[in-house]
């Protein structure tokens, strides 16, 4: 049985202009694309959807995924790390949230648990939970007692170059995709931090030794310009932040662009400037913090595309003021903070999203051969992305050629 989506305006992911097309999958791929002026003849069994006024594109990749941080848009924590299964609880829902809301694919930066999101993976994979496909991550590694860090749990596996391996070696034997490390501090948890830097070139060196050895990737918290040339020295394959990256850290970054990926997460930092807390929370000093990162990063992230390097919405989700759910708001943030059409947003979000999952040969456009992860909008997201901010909108989805949303908004059996 085949799946016929009609009629459709088709954004394929990779920046051309929506174009009218019919697409056909057959199991879990793309089997063809059919253009305007050809026909097909479907089959009694094929499933065919019409999509007329609305637009196809892939499906949305979260470079930036914390599913464990617990709050998401139906239901708030205050609390940040939750009794055992009352976490597991949140971070599945999280996974079904996310998918809900158009993002097919998850990029994990860290976890609350050293096997949750490995065990979450495997059940997203079996059939068992509905979720993204999951790039797995385990508890963000920062060094005993450093200041400013607060990742819900300390390791005790030791420091040093010897340290960071044996870390690594336990990730990579708990079966987790991608190792988080937290190499420079932030200021939105110790005002000041985001300048400290926690680890030496030879302990990251160790690790990234360590976990490309394994057929781990790394990717790490890097806010100060040293961090994220550390980073860089070191074979870091993902960076967040980079807020404070000076012209030398710029230089090594656009070296660097063939091999790596980068995420401002901005998402938390406006949600942060928007936040109105009780009057018992004060985030004056998180709001403080917030206001120099969208400065520097509204010149940062502009000079990064223009040379070529990949940078990726992603935004540090899950907490109370920033849940899981409002994913696609980082869209909007790279047009109107970063400078972004509509349509590069969208590019970055699809296509670079397939490329930061590893999957960029089948993963994140609308290709043949290519994996059918795919939305069906109501309306155009190449003229406003706000739109993708809506799952109402979102009338189809479709992941690994399975249907989590069907026509009419009823959820598909199985959501593989």
């Amino acid at each position: 049985m085949r799946t016929i989506i009609k009629n459709a305006g088709l954004f394929d992911g990779s920046g051309s202009p929506v174009r009218p097309a019919t697409v056909v999958v057959r199991g879990e791929r793309i089997e063809r694309i059919i253009e305007a002026g050809e026909t097909i003849d479907p089959d009694a069994e094929d499933l065919v959807i019409d999509g007329t006024g609305r637009t196809l594109m892939p499906g949305m990749v979260e470079a930036h995924a914390h599913l464990s941080w617990p709050s998401s848009v139906e239901k708030i924590y205050h609390e940040f790390v939750l009794p055992p299964e009352e976490m597991k609880v949140a971070t599945w829902r999280n996974a079904r949230v996310l998918l809900d809301h158009g993002f097919t694919s998850a990029f994990s930066a860290g976890a609350l648990g050293d096997t949750l999101e490995v065990e979450l993976r495997g059940e997203i994979e079996a059939g068992i939970t509905p979720g993204p496909r999951l790039r797995a991550s385990t508890i963000e590694r920062s060094p005993e007692g450093a200041d400013g860090i607060e990742t819900g749990k300390k390791l005790s596996i030791g420091e040093g170059v010897e340290g960071m391996r044996a870390f690594v070696r336990r990730c990579a034997e708990n079966g987790i995709d991608t190792v988080k490390l937290v190499i420079s501090g932030e200021d939105a948890l110790l005002p000041g931090s985001s300048q400290h830097v926690l680890y030496s070139q030879e302990e990251v060196t160790a690790a990234c030794e360590e976990a490309h050895g394994r057929g781990l990737r790394v990717a790490a918290h890097t806010q100060a310009a040293e961090a994220v040339k550390i980073a860089l020295r070191a074979g870091v394959d993902v960076l967040y932040h980079c807020s404070y990256a000076d012209d030398e850290a710029l230089d090594m970054l656009e070296a660097a662009r063939d091999r790596i990926f980068m995420g401002p997460a901005i998402g938390i930092i406006v949600a942060t400037l928007e936040a109105s807390p009780p009057p018992h929370i004060d985030m004056t000093s998180m709001k403080e913090s917030a206001k120099p990162v969208i400065k520097n990063t509204a010149v940062l992230i502009p000079e990064l595309k223009r040379r070529g390097v990949r940078v990726l919405p992603g935004g540090d989700y899950g907490f109370p003021f920033n849940p899981n759910g409002r994913n696609a708001r980082d869209l909007e943030h790279f047009v109107t903070l970063y400078g972004y059409t509509q349509a590069e947003a969208l590019v970055a979000a699809t296509m670079l999203g397939g490329e930061i999952m590893g999957m960029g040969d089948e993963l994140g456009q609308v290709r043949p051969g290519y994996l059918a992860d795919l939305l069906l909008v109501d309306g155009d997201p190449t003229q406003d992305v706000r739109i993708l901010q809506d799952k109402d909108r979102l009338t189809v989805i479709m992941k690994n050629g399975h249907l989590h949303k069907a026509p009419g908004g009823t959820a598909a059996a199985k959501a593989a």
